[in-house]
């Protein structure tokens, strides 16, 4: 994403500050030099925090750049990126990056304390473990609705994935393609870790029956069930709750089975103001800074459990959700097969979609009218691959998930598995004729 003009008015300022400061003093060098922070989040969020984090440390500044999470490595690497102090953004899998390439501090218990910070929620590792970046706040996976929609259609609000696979929904969700939005291949394995390779498939095969593909951007979801393209959308709260924020009429519910998207704080291994980001980093990880997320101008979920309290009833609390059992899910078995899993997603019930839809809507008619047609259901519920060659860590290498990588044609082994995928619906479509 280009820095629009403003962002660049502010970083050629940084710099200027930066340069002023070299000529003078330590001590008033350290009180000149803004705290750089590289992050994706949008204007609204950053600007809060700017202003409090300032007031709260007098004399601090914060300079802000913006990037997208997966131009992040290859900005901080060049020239440009050298000033930059903190990274803070919602994306995983580029601070997973960033340690790989000693890009990042470690952040030790005095630099920032952790009493009341925990580092996993349920399943989920939510801080990294050796310290080099810390969680800030989660979002949480669901389902983004509008009421009013819902009740003329006279449909209930789902509770988990297996509401999804009910012939009603047919062509009413609206559900991002794994292989080309960032956060969904994680969706998928939501489901897969929560109710088993076997039939976390068969939910997958039904759901993606009744399913219209968006194809960028979790936005995009909030706007297909907002225009009333779609009755529910698969996406991550904090999508829907931007929507909210510019006036849709929608609403947002967590499955009973749940995933997390933790957003994290690291300190470059280089930070020129090491000092001023490290206090940036304890503010935001304060009762002060928590509650902030949690303001509904922001409305994200914080990660210190306590703040909870001091939140309406009805703010959803994960902490509580993980304590019954809702948030099993293990993001880091879940990272060395993100690419199988978006590929293969993609080979079994993209490429031919209105093929498998057309034949789970011809099902779910022969069932309706009180046809056997087991056997027929068990050829659309089938994996695209077995459990056990899908745990092959060589396959697995074969099949990277690139965040907004360019369309490649597919593999010779992918092709083998939608061919295999299209045999199957030939043979459930003869036992439906």
């Amino acid at each position: 994403m280009a820095t629009t003009s403003s962002t660049r008015r502010r970083f050629l300022a940084g710099c200027a500050a930066v340069v002023a400061a070299a000529g003078l003093p330590a001590a008033q060098a350290r009180s000149r030099r803004p705290v750089v922070v590289l992050t994706a989040y949008p204007q609204e969020t950053i600007s809060r925090f700017e202003a409090a984090f300032e007031k709260a440390e007098p004399g601090a500044r914060l300079q802000v750049l913006w990037r997208l999470p997966h131009e992040m490595p290859a900005y901080l690497a060049s020239p440009e990126g050298r000033g930059v102090d903190l990274v803070w953004a919602a994306s995983p899998r580029t601070f997973q990056a960033l340690k790989r390439d000693g890009a990042l501090a470690v952040l030790d218990a005095q630099d920032v304390p952790r009493a009341g910070l925990p580092e996993r929620l349920g399943g989920t590792t939510i801080s990294d473990p050796d310290g080099h970046f810390l969680a800030t706040e989660i979002a949480g996976y669901g389902f983004v609705y509008a009421p009013r929609q819902l009740a003329d259609l006279g449909l209930a609000v789902p509770a988990d994935w297996p509401d999804l696979a009910a012939p009603h929904w047919a062509g009413r969700i609206a559900a991002p393609v794994p292989s080309r939005v960032g956060f969904a291949p994680v969706l998928v394995d939501i489901v897969l870790q929560a109710f088993g390779w076997e039939r976390g498939w068969a939910l997958w095969s039904a759901i993606a029956g009744n399913a219209r593909w968006v194809n960028v951007g979790g936005t995009l979801i909030g706007d297909e069930v907002a225009s009333g393209r779609a009755a529910i959308g698969l996406t991550i709260d904090f999508f829907a709750a931007s929507a909210v924020a510019r006036g849709a009429p929608l609403r947002f519910a967590y499955p009973a089975h749940g995933g997390v998207n933790p957003a994290h704080v690291a300190l470059l291994r280089r930070a020129p103001n090491r000092a001023g980001a490290l206090a940036f980093v304890r503010y935001v990880l304060s009762d002060a800074g928590q509650l902030l997320l949690a303001d509904p101008g922001i409305r994200k979920l914080p990660v210190r459990p306590s703040v909870y309290a001091r939140l309406p009833a009805d703010y959803f609390n994960p902490f509580e959700a993980a304590a019954r059992g809702g948030y099993g899910y293990d993001n880091a078995a879940t990272q060395p097969r993100l690419g199988l899993l978006a590929a293969l997603f993609e080979q079994a019930f993209v490429v031919d979609h209105a093929e498998h839809a057309a034949l789970w809507r011809q099902l779910h008619a022969a069932e309706a009218a009180g046809r056997d047609v087991a056997a027929a259901r068990a050829l659309l519920e089938a994996p695209p691959l077995d459990a056990a060659a899908a745990a092959d860590p060589a396959l697995a290498a074969q099949l990277h998930f690139v965040e907004h990588g360019a369309p490649v044609p597919a593999s010779a082994l992918e092709q083998g598995w939608r061919a295999a995928a299209a045999q199957r619906r030939r043979q459930a479509a003869a036992l439906l004729a």
